[in-house]
């Protein structure tokens, strides 16, 4: 399902945000695995990896060769802000919790002052006004299918039980409009991908930044819950202003699923209605959905397929539940003994590692893949092909070439360009 598309699609924004942080004082390197091989031959003072549940057993091996060489190693990111408690505390020398904005700039001045602490930070949320923009001007344009993203907030309004929003450590915050309107001039696209948890969890600001951006003639897609879809003058905002693609957590279709991890603002028997006013207005929308839940069965797998065709959602990203250390679900299904594999390489969405309720691990595992080959499916992209022709050109590109075909195209970039392919997705697609 994955290729390298994926891990070429964009760059690193945390990472980029810390560059601009520290780089007035300090001669600063950036390095992304997924893109590059490390360069082991260099010898920082600092190395800063950025980490997540399923990165954790990699980045600890990075630390281990540049201790080796005596660089001091500051681990940060989403996993290590959520679940601080339940990691080794003599994998890194440095564990850095919460925004960077507040924990890299005390980090660095210890550093010179031959002060380091072992642990830092942010301990109250960072305001909107002190979210520093990423270094654009650092990126290596050439290995990314897309350049051209920003991010509006940070965090999420909501506490779903199996998402890290609901660690007490994540906090939404939106950004200052005019820094978020700086970034868009920065990136210098037509085309913006907005890549935040949730770019409509204040409505309030949202449709004021929506009414800034109108004059800017600008297509975007973005991420939003449910609920943004029953505010009509939001979506209308979202027409005019450029609007092509919504990303949706839908999750399940079984109101007693989406009931157990407690995604409060999702309304089961609403989702229709919310579907057909999306597309009324012309936009796409990418469902999201986690198999697994403790309400789901085997014959869950077959049910969401036939919805999903029936309301022609045109792009699908698949999950099975993760119960992700640092999160409620976690917690509760350690309490259970449901449990199965301390190996956090494997909590990566696409592997069992607990004990379903409804079904065998084998069960969820081979519904988990099926599923993906019958949505991307010849018959079924036909099927759900969108009613407004003006998406058509982006549907098509999107489920052939991304999924269906996206070894081949993967290899294509390889031999072009992430970038000119991505520049002529855009244009081939009518986003540009």
């Amino acid at each position: 399902m994955d290729t390298g598309l994926k891990l070429h699609m964009a760059p690193p924004l945390g990472l980029l945000t810390i560059v601009n942080l520290v780089r007035d004082e300090n001669y600063v390197e950036l390095e992304n695995e997924n893109i590059q091989k490390i360069n082991y031959d260099d010898t920082p003072d600092i190395v800063g990896i950025s980490v997540t549940v399923d990165t954790l057993p990699r980045a600890a091996k990075i630390a281990r060769r540049f201790r080796e060489k005596g660089c001091v190693v500051v681990a940060g990111g989403i996993y290590i802000t959520t679940a601080y408690k339940l990691i080794r505390k003599d994998l890194f020398d440095v564990y850095c919790i919460g925004a960077a904005e507040e924990t890299w700039p005390r980090i660095i001045e210890d550093f010179k002052n031959n002060n380091l602490q072992s642990v830092y930070r942010c301990c109250a949320p960072v305001s909107g006004k002190k979210i520093v923009s990423p270094a654009y001007d650092f990126l290596k344009k050439g290995e990314y299918l897309y350049c051209n993203v920003i991010h509006t907030s940070r965090g999420c309004p909501f506490r779903c039980d199996f998402c890290y929003n609901s660690a007490k450590e994540r906090q939404y915050v939106n950004r200052d409009i005019e820094d978020v309107l700086a970034d868009i001039r920065a990136v210098r696209s037509k085309h913006i991908m907005i890549i935040d948890d949730n770019f409509a969890g204040n409505p309030k600001w949202t449709k004021a930044f929506l009414k800034r951006i109108i004059p800017l003639k600008i297509k975007w897609s973005a991420a939003v819950s449910i609920n943004a879809a029953y505010d009509d003058e939001l979506l209308d905002l979202m027409k005019k202003s450029g609007c092509r693609s919504l990303f949706i957590g839908f999750e399940s279709i079984n109101p007693s699923s989406v009931s157990g991890v407690h995604k409060v603002q999702n309304s089961v028997h609403e989702y229709e209605r919310a579907i057909k006013a999306i597309h009324d207005r012309g936009i796409m929308i990418n469902g999201s959905f986690v198999f697994g839940l403790d309400g789901d069965t085997v014959d869950t797998f077959k049910t969401t397929l036939d919805w999903i065709v029936k309301n022609r959602i045109e792009t699908v990203t698949s999950h099975i539940l993760t119960p992700y250390p640092g999160t409620a679900l976690y917690d509760r299904m350690k309490a259970e003994g449901r449990i199965l594999t301390n190996n956090l390489a494997l909590y990566n969405t696409a592997n069992v590692v607990y004990m379903p309720k409804g079904m065998t691990r084998e069960e969820l595992y081979h519904g988990y893949l099926q599923i993906y080959k019958d949505i991307y499916s010849f018959k079924n992209i036909i099927r759900r092909c969108p009613k407004s022709k003006e998406i058509r050109a982006a549907y098509f590109m999107f489920n052939i070439f991304y999924r269906k075909f996206g070894r081949f195209t993967d290899t294509l970039c390889r031999i072009i360009s992430y970038e000119k392919i991505g520049w002529f997705a855009e244009k081939f697609s009518g986003f540009i």
